[in-house]
């Protein structure tokens, strides 16, 4: 006897659009399990993870802050997934594309002009798809899988950007500090208001509009759709899936690379060896966990937004390890695959063949 995965005829598009709640609610009830076993307060535990960051001014404003890279990483990811597409190397895109922008401060420090800052961003667009399109050239001219050489890249992009911190461009003020100087002026993005609130929401905000506009309304986004869940029916209808593997990882690449770019010209202000807290591979626990929607994966950017928050408040508070952040993450996106697998498919029971002959 032996369970087996049996594909159902017919899937519930209410399950479906519920599964990320009950993925939540089973992250948190999880999450107040091992608090318990960590002989923690598990209440003011959870309290402190998920609440406290929405209780001031300020954390609300961080919360802010953090969730837009994730957001603008996980529409781009959200494409590509729904494409059939896999780009697990976001992190090294981002981090190229912080390379790409940096140059403008860095290498012309005197050029001080709104300019400037527009250059930033698209050169860290640039130089994020220009990372991508490696996958996409390996793939579509020798077949290798996108999954393998986007993840193996993002170690080569970390490595170069700690070699270039603690060498080329690194700060001749920073009294032996591996990191670049600090960008000021129009290097750095204007906030809006106070706070560490920046325009960069705003472009994001944009953004997260324009991809919802395209994958709703326009024929591209039909072409999303279709090779990405019947690739035989678009080959009929005359679409091209290498052309397809272009467009996704160049687009989720720019993003991602405008991502870094915002993140080192915003609250990070200068290069360092580290930039970003893997918000890369945590914009695809966003993408999943929006369903794949644009306005789904703005909600669930704000809520990983809060895990890291409230993360950094149970360790100073109750002196958790850091990694508990992670863990949350990793659960969060065990849960809502476990539910997406439960809406596509039932376990069944399997009688050995020795079983069935004899009943017969």
């Amino acid at each position: 006897m032996k369970l087996v995965l049996e594909k159902r005829s017919y899937s519930s598009k209410m399950m479906h659009m519920l599964s990320p709640v009950i993925a939540i609610s089973l992250t948190v009830v999880m999450g107040g399990i091992i608090f318990a076993s960590m002989g923690q307060p598990a209440f003011k535990a959870l309290y402190l993870y998920f609440i406290e960051p929405l209780t001031s001014m300020w954390s609300v404003q961080e919360v802010l802050v953090k969730a837009s890279p994730l957001v603008l990483i996980g529409v781009g990811l959200a494409v590509c997934f729904r494409a059939n597409i896999w780009n697990i190397g976001a992190e090294g895109q981002l981090t190229i594309g912080a390379l790409f922008g940096s140059s403008i401060p860095i290498m012309f420090a005197d050029f001080q002009s709104p300019f400037a800052l527009v250059l930033m961003l698209v050169l860290g667009a640039l130089g994020g798809a220009l990372f991508a399109a490696i996958p996409a050239l390996l793939k579509n001219r020798l077949g290798v899988n996108e999954i393998l050489t986007s993840l193996m890249l993002v170690y080569i992009s970390k490595l170069f950007l700690d070699w270039i911190v603690r060498g080329p461009w690194k700060d001749p003020q920073a009294y032996g500090f591996p990191k670049s100087i600090s960008f000021e002026g129009w290097h750095s993005l204007p906030l809006i208001g106070f706070g560490r609130v920046h325009i960069g929401i705003l472009i994001v905000i944009l953004i997260v509009a324009v991809l919802y506009w395209l994958t709703t309304r326009t024929l591209k986004g039909f072409e999303v759709r279709v090779i990405g869940s019947a690739p035989r029916a678009g080959e009929f209808a005359g679409f091209s899936q290498s052309n397809m593997v272009w467009f996704c990882l160049l687009l989720s690449g720019g993003l991602a690379g405008l991502a870094g770019i915002l993140e080192v010209a915003g609250p990070v202000g200068q290069l360092q060896p580290s930039i970003s807290p893997n918000y890369g591979f945590t914009a695809i626990i966003v993408a999943f966990l929006g369903r794949l929607n644009p306005v789904g994966v703005m909600m669930a950017g704000i809520l990983l937004a809060i895990t890291y928050l409230g993360g950094e408040s149970v360790q100073i508070v109750l002196g958790i390890s850091d990694k508990t952040t992670q863990v949350f993450q990793g659960m969060l996106l065990f849960f809502i695959l476990l539910c997406d697998t439960f809406i596509l498919y039932r376990l069944r029971i399997v009688r050995s063949l020795k079983l069935q002959k004899e009943d017969a």
